[in-house]
């Protein structure tokens, strides 16, 4: 018996036989966004013909005929059709699948399998031992059922709707590698409201302290806590109050005894009971406000260990939140270098560094962690870099690895803790080679020579001898002899001062006339006639020709008056530009007049006669 095959399957042989088709049970797999379908083939012959096994399908009477639902395998959630399907995209086989064929599949020898996949079928086989099919009929077959799966399945149209959105979306953030539990907007969001809350939070209780403080001022001094005080003032309202009032809930008994005191004696006004009220109001906002900062911050930890434990356990959460703030997001931080992380939220400073050509600053918004902290002034530029490094990778690690929980930030902290402890206790550290050892000084262990052995008893001790007469004569003349040098070089300076004083007065009779007076400027000789002139007058002397009509050189903006006061007047305009800030009109249209009649043109009001 030879039976009549299509061209695909003459062509490869090996693949499918001919009797294929027509030996044993026939089943067909069909994986769905709802869960896995067993149906069963009741004409075995329809997939020689491809043309036939389309127009069964056209209808959903043709096609119930044709195939018949043998079980079905629903998932429960999206998570367990998530992993199904994406352990088909993988080439896998899942775990409920290969239960549910071990279970419903057809046995080993006594049936076939039509899978849409090729890489499925060869897994089924290998750890099941069911003989899998998989050519262009099974393909066209499977697009039938597909066409007429509300039919087949009896799945309401609502329910099967959710089971493909939801898996499609699901099945796309997986291709993305993109987690819905790491989104780092609502940490971004947290942080901004914390801090904002923080602004309000001390506001507010600045502004109880100080409407209170008219009434009981010494109240200040003794509840020092925000919120205590709020809920001290709640509770007793009056100061008057204060003897009948169980603080115990709020305050400590010493507090609570201070106080009681205190409101006795106050020197506090008197004030009515709608100020008392609105007083109270105001606590009210800020015990709200107080515990919802409280709440907010769970959240914020929560939130914060859960995307990026790691980077919480380096810097903490309230900084690794506001460093993720800052640079925008999480990817972005994991995208920075330690450099950048180091001195992130001090560009300010970093430009203003720059610009004077001063030292940058060695740390940001890292400087508020607790490790940071903990360091000496000295060492904490040096534990901030070291810091800063470790958190680049504990952030590239949470943003960019799949592992959960703390992995690289407890090793990064360690380290970081023991650098630490070494830059206190000043211990030396190798330079070359891997750096983590300490530097240990060796004893000095002798060579065992053949040589010759010391010998102690030969050792002679010298003591201190006395000094012989001629050193002592020796160490006087040398004395003398330095005297006698000091005595001569200070009569040699006496010499040269007398002579360059008699100089100066020889040139100061030179410049006196007979009678002892100062002769002023260059005096010519008038019985020299080379020095006058034929009139009389004296010529002028080489000194004054050669210095006629000089002057000293200045540059033009200061020679000239209108450049020099112009030149001062920008040099003050910049100066003031770095300290006010210019002014600037507002660009409002001009007035034109109401609409009742009033005429913008004219400028000068005219008189009416009566």
């Amino acid at each position: 018996y030879t039976c009549p095959l299509p061209l695909h399957l003459r062509l490869a042989p090996n693949k499918v036989k001919p009797h294929d088709f027509l030996a044993g049970e026939m089943l067909v797999l069909f994986e769905a966004a709802a869960g896995y379908a067993l149906f069963k083939l009741s004409d075995k012959g329809a997939l020689k013909n491809v043309d036939n096994l389309k127009k069964q399908f056209e209808t959903p009477e043709a096609a119930s005929k044709m195939v018949k639902l043998k079980a079905f395998k629903k998932f429960k959630d999206t998570t367990k059709a998530l992993k199904a399907a994406a352990a088909i995209c993988e080439g896998k086989l899942d775990k409920n699948l290969e239960k549910f064929l071990q279970k419903k599949g057809p046995k080993e020898g006594k049936g076939k399998l039509a899978v849409m996949d090729s890489k499925l079928g060869n897994l089924i086989k290998k750890k099941l031992g069911i003989q899998c099919l998989y050519n262009d009929s099974v393909i066209d077959l499977m697009r039938g059922i597909r066409q007429q799966m509300d039919s087949l399945l009896n799945l309401p149209a609502a329910e099967k709707m959710a089971f493909q959105l939801g898996l499609s979306h699901s099945l796309a953030r997986f291709k993305l590698k993109f987690s819905p539990d790491k989104v780092d907007t609502m940490i971004i969001q947290a942080i901004a409201l914390l801090d904002e809350l923080d602004k309000e939070l001390n506001t507010y209780a600045m502004r109880v302290r100080e409407w209170y403080g008219w009434h009981f001022p010494e109240m200040v001094k003794v509840v020092t806590d925000n919120l205590m005080y709020a809920k001290s003032v709640k509770a007793m309202g009056v100061r008057t109050n204060a003897k009948n009032i169980d603080f115990s809930d709020i305050l400590p008994e010493e507090v609570e005894k201070e106080l009681k005191e205190t409101a006795e004696i106050s020197m506090g006004t008197e004030i009515a009971e709608e100020d008392i009220m609105n007083i109270q109001q105001l606590c009210i906002q800020v015990i709200n406000l107080t515990e919802y900062r409280a709440q907010l911050f769970d959240y914020l930890k929560n939130r914060m260990n859960a995307i990026a434990p790691n980077l919480s356990h380096m810097v903490g959460e309230l900084v690794g939140a506001r460093l993720i703030a800052h640079a925008g997001s999480l990817i972005s931080l994991a995208k920075s270098p330690a450099s950048t992380v180091q001195i992130l939220g001090a560009e300010k400073a970093l430009f203003r560094a720059l610009k004077t050509k001063h030292e940058t600053p060695k740390y940001g918004l890292i400087y508020h962690a607790s490790l940071v902290g903990q360091a000496a002034p000295k060492h904490k530029g040096k534990i901030s870099r070291m810091l800063a490094a470790k958190t680049a990778l504990a952030t590239r690690t949470d943003a960019l690895g799949d592992a959960e929980g703390v992995t690289v930030g407890l090793e990064g902290r360690e380290k970081v803790e023991e650098r630490l402890r070494q830059l206190e206790g000043g211990q030396l550290r190798q330079i070359s080679g891997t750096g983590k050892s300490n530097v240990t000084q060796k004893k000095y262990a002798k060579p065992e020579t053949a040589g010759q052995t010391y010998n102690p008893a030969a050792d002679m001790t010298t003591t201190a001898a006395k000094k012989r007469p001629r050193d002592e004569e020796d160490e006087k003349e040398a004395a003398t002899k330095k005297k006698k040098a000091k005595k001569e070089k200070g009569e040699k300076k006496k010499k040269v001062k007398k002579e360059n004083g008699e100089k100066k007065k020889k040139k100061k009779k030179k410049d006196k006339d007979k009678n002892g007076k100062k002769l002023h400027g260059i005096m010519l000789n008038p019985q020299d006639p080379e020095k006058l002139h034929a009139d009389g007058r004296r010529k002028a002397h080489k000194r004054i020709l050669k210095n006629r009509g000089l002057t000293r050189i200045r540059n033009k903006k200061y020679r000239t008056p209108h450049l020099r006061s112009r030149h001062k007047f920008e040099k003050a305009m910049k100066k003031r530009r770095t300290q006010v800030r210019d002014f600037t009109e507002s660009k409002a249209s001009r007035y034109l007049g109401e609409k009742t009649g009033i005429k913008a043109n004219i400028i000068k009001s005219t008189q009416l006669k009566p």
